[in-house]
């Protein structure tokens, strides 16, 4: 089984490097799942209905989100329509949506769970460990890949030691900077951060004047998405079909 997890997208340089990326590289890894982080989708902050049908058209089996999920008001309009969005457990407001999508892959259940950290992290009311605890008890499966945007790679390690031997994959989202750090972890893929998919000459995927204006001169600014030539990054795990476990993970980035 392989499974391709791809960093958040950022703006219209992230979907677009998105739809020319992907299916070369579902392609040539033969990949069997696609989940994809969209929280930052639609000019940074959110996704609206029609980023979240394009995104879908592309082969993608799950959108994963995160701290911006309901920057867009009208995602609370279309939410419970999106069959294949996933949302933070422990992201207020907690009644919209759903944090777990199981899936049917290679003749197993795979659970794909979205979760937030709580370090440096704002909206968030509930514990990850907590909420991680409660998935495993309250939604069997096969499988379990998890999701989890933070801020800190010392909260999302931690995640992973505690929860490895449970889930077939980890993998950190939000900061926009891969790691180097990917492992198999108790048989589990894990990395602490995936990467973006965004305009490469930029802050994290936002234009960079903006940030400087803002940042070293304390201008008031518009927050702004970078143009231009995008980063792709992803990271592909292979689970063994007899054990069942993660064998290998491999970082992917390619740059413009």
């Amino acid at each position: 089984m392989k499974l391709l997890f791809v960093g958040d997208l950022v703006g219209r340089a992230g979907r677009e490097v998105l739809a020319k990326q992907l299916p070369k590289i579902q392609q040539q890894y033969n990949i069997d799942c696609t989940i994809v982080n969209g929280e930052n989708a639609a000019h940074g902050k959110g996704i609206t209905r029609r980023i979240y049908h394009q995104i879908k058209s592309l082969k993608v089996d799950a959108i994963t989100m995160g701290n911006h999920t309901f920057s867009k008001g009208e995602l609370l309009d279309f939410i419970d329509e999106a069959e294949i969005l996933v949302r933070p457990m422990n992201l207020s407001p907690l009644h919209k949506g759903k944090s777990v999508l199981v899936l049917p892959v290679c003749g197993k259940r795979l659970a794909v769970v979205n979760l937030c950290g709580q370090v440096f992290m704002d909206r968030i009311e509930r514990d990850p460990f907590e909420c991680m605890q409660e998935i495993l008890r309250d939604n069997p499966a096969d499988l379990y890949f998890v999701d989890l945007h933070g801020e800190t790679t010392s909260e999302k390690i931690t995640f992973a030691h505690v929860f490895a031997k449970r889930c077939v994959g980890i993998c950190g989202t939000h900061t926009h900077v891969q790691t180097a750090d990917e492992r198999i972890l108790n048989g589990c893929g894990f990395i602490s951060d995936t990467g973006m998919c965004g305009a490469w000459d930029s802050v994290l995927g936002r234009d960079k004047e903006e940030v400087i204006r803002h940042m070293v001169y304390h201008e008031a600014t518009r927050y702004t998405i970078a143009e231009g030539p995008a980063v792709f990054c992803a990271v592909v795990i292979t689970v063994n079909e007899t054990t069942w476990r993660a064998e290998a993970i491999e970082r992917i980035q390619i740059r413009p």
